[in-house]
C-alpha cells in the first residue's frame, strides 16, 4: 500500500460550456512556471487531455469512475504522478459536476471521482449576467450532497468590480473561497466542432493564447489560495491492483496515429507496453505500408472523415492492412478506424470515397448524433478480447453509422433497458464504434497482445 503525499485540486463547473478547459489550460500553464504539475481529464474525454498535454509536455490522463474501479482509478492517478515527479495535479471536470449516467445518477461524474480520490474542488461558475442571483446557484451546488468536497469558486466572465464586490458575501453566507475572476476575452478562443474542441495543431497561435491567458490568470486568480487548496488533500492512498507475470518482450504492435487517428488513453497503452508489446507509430495518411516486423495492428478513433480524400488516395496502405488483415494479424479498430476500413467513407461533406475494402458495406454521414455515452459490452462468441461471455465497459460518441451487418457483442445501455448488438468480427479483425478502456477489464488487452504473440510465434515457424 502506498501513501503519497500529492497536493490536488479539480477544476468542475455547473455545466458544459463553463469555461473549464480554457481555465484549466491557463493555471496548468502557471503551474507549470513554478513546478510540475500532472494533469487527468475526469471521463472519456480525447480532446481536452490533448490541450493540457500541450501546456505541459506530458502526457494527460483520464480518470473514469464507470470505467474503473476505486481502487483502480486511484492508482492509475499515483502512477501518473509518480512518473511524471508531479509536484501537484489538476483534473479538469467533465459537464456539470453532478452529471452522471443517463443523466440522472452521479455514477462516472465529476462529482464521483473527487470523492473516490479525495480531491478538493474549484467551481467555476459563469457569471454573466448574474450577480447575487450567483450565490444562490453555489448554494444549491453546495447543498446537493454532504459530501460534495467544494471548497472554492472562480467566477467566470465576470468584472473585477463584481468579483469585489461578491466575494465577501460568498464566502461569509457559504464558506467556500473566492480563488479569483475571469473577466470577458476575445484573446483566448478555443473553438469547436461536432465531437469537441478543434484538436490543439489546428488552432491558429495556440502557444501564444496560452501565455496570453497565463499572464490574464495572473493578475485575476490567487493562486496563493489555489496552492493552499490543493495543499488540504489528504495523501493518496493506492495499491496495485493487479499483477501480471512479466511477459516475454518483443511484440511489435502497429499504433495508427496522425490527424485522422488520434484518439486513444495514454492508460491504454501504457497497459500495452507492460504487458510486452512495443507500438509502433505509422500514418494510414502519409506512410505507403504498415512497419515491418509487427504482429498486430492497433486503431484508433479520430477524424478520417476531415482527411478522407487523403486516406482514399493512399491505396498502398490500404492495401497493406488488407493484406496484413487477410493474413491472420490480430487487428483491432476503434469507431474512426472501423469506418476507415470499410469499403467506402462519406466525408463531412457526404461525398463518397474508397476505403481499405477490409469491412464489407458503407460508413455513412447521418447529421445526428448516433450514439452518445456508456454502455457494457458483453461478447457472443470467442474475440480477440477474450472468450465468450466477457465484458468489458465502453464509450461511444459518433455521427457516423455503418451498413455492414454488426453482432459480435451484445451492448447494455446503463440504467435502461436498451440493448444492441455491436462489433464486427470475422477472422483477425475485430472493429466497431465502441471505445475501450482497458483498465475497465484488463484481462481483454492481456488476451489481445497473446493473440498477436501467436500470431508472431505462426509466422517464426513458417
Amino acid at each position: 500500500m502506498t501513501e503519497r503525499i500529492l497536493p490536488r485540486v479539480m477544476i468542475a463547473a455547473p455545466g458544459s460550456g463553463s469555461g473549464k478547459t480554457m481555465i484549466t489550460c491557463g493555471i496548468l500553464e502557471l503551474l507549470r512556471a513554478k513546478g510540475q504539475p500532472v494533469a487527468f481529464k475526469c471521463g472519456p474525454d480525447y480532446i481536452d487531455p490533448m490541450f493540457h498535454r500541450f501546456v505541459l509536455g506530458i502526457p494527460s490522463r483520464n480518470l473514469d469512475t464507470f470505467f474503473t474501479v476505486p481502487e483502480v482509478t486511484r492508482y492509475l492517478m499515483g502512477r501518473a504522478a509518480d512518473s511524471a515527479c508531479a509536484d501537484m495535479a489538476v483534473i479538469e471536470g467533465v459537464m456539470g459536476y453532478y452529471d452522471g449516467l443517463g443523466g440522472i445518477s452521479t455514477r462516472g461524474s465529476s462529482y464521483e471521482l473527487s470523492v473516490q480520490t479525495e480531491t478538493p474542488v474549484i467551481l467555476v461558475v459563469n457569471g454573466r449576467g448574474m450577480s447575487l442571483s450567483l450565490v444562490a446557484l453555489i448554494r444549491g451546488f453546495l447543498e446537493m450532497y454532504s459530501d460534495q468536497r467544494i471548497v472554492g469558486v472562480i467566477l467566470n466572465r465576470v468584472s473585477g468590480a463584481v468579483c469585489e464586490r461578491l466575494a465577501p458575501v460568498i464566502e461569509k453566507q457559504l464558506g467556500v473561497a473566492v480563488v479569483g475572476y475571469v473577466p470577458e476575452t476575445t484573446a483566448v478562443s478555443f473553438p469547436g466542432r461536432h465531437l469537441g474542441l478543434l484538436l490543439p495543431e489546428e488552432i491558429t497561435c495556440l502557444r501564444e493564447q496560452i501565455t496570453e491567458l497565463a499572464g490574464l490568470l495572473q493578475k485575476t486568480l490567487d493562486m496563493d489560495k489555489l496552492r493552499a487548496i490543493a495543499d488540504k488533500a489528504p495523501p493518496l492512498v493506492y495499491d496495485v491492483p493487479f499483477r501480471y507475470q512479466a511477459p516475454p518482450s518483443g511484440i511489435k504492435i502497429a499504433l495508427a496515429r496522425d490527424e485522422a487517428f488520434c484518439f486513444y488513453y495514454e492508460d491504454n497503452l501504457e497497459l500495452f507496453r507492460e504487458l510486452g508489446a512495443e507500438l509502433v507509430p505509422f500514418s494510414p495518411m502519409r506512410d505507403r505500408q504498415l512497419p515491418e516486423g509487427i504482429a498486430g495492428i492497433y486503431m484508433g478513433g479520430g477524424y478520417p472523415e476531415l482527411h478522407a480524400q487523403i486516406l482514399s488516395d493512399n491505396r498502398s496502405m490500404q492495401q497493406s492492412i488488407a493484406q496484413a488483415v487477410a493474413a491472420g494479424m490480430p487487428c483491432l479498430a476503434e469507431c474512426g478506424a472501423f469506418m476507415y476500413l470499410h469499403e467506402e467513407m462519406e466525408d463531412e461533406d457526404g461525398r463518397s470515397w474508397p476505403m481499405a475494402g477490409v469491412i464489407p458495406g458503407r460508413a455513412e454521414k447521418k447529421g445526428r448524433l448516433v450514439r452518445f455515452g456508456y454502455a457494457q459490452l458483453t461478447s457472443m462468441e470467442e474475440t480477440l478480447l477474450g472468450p465468450a461471455g466477457m465484458t468489458l465497459p465502453v464509450h461511444e460518441f459518433h455521427y457516423w453509422d455503418t451498413t455492414c451487418s454488426v453482432g459480435g457483442f451484445v451492448a447494455e445501455k446503463p440504467l435502461t433497458d436498451r440493448t444492441w448488438q455491436c462489433m464486427y468480427q470475422k477472422g483477425s479483425l475485430l472493429a466497431g464504434f465502441p471505445h475501450f478502456y482497458f483498465y475497465g477489464n484488463p484481462e481483454a488487452a492481456r488476451y489481445y497482445v497473446e493473440k498477436c504473440r501467436h500470431y508472431n510465434d505462426r509466422i517464426i515457424r513458417r
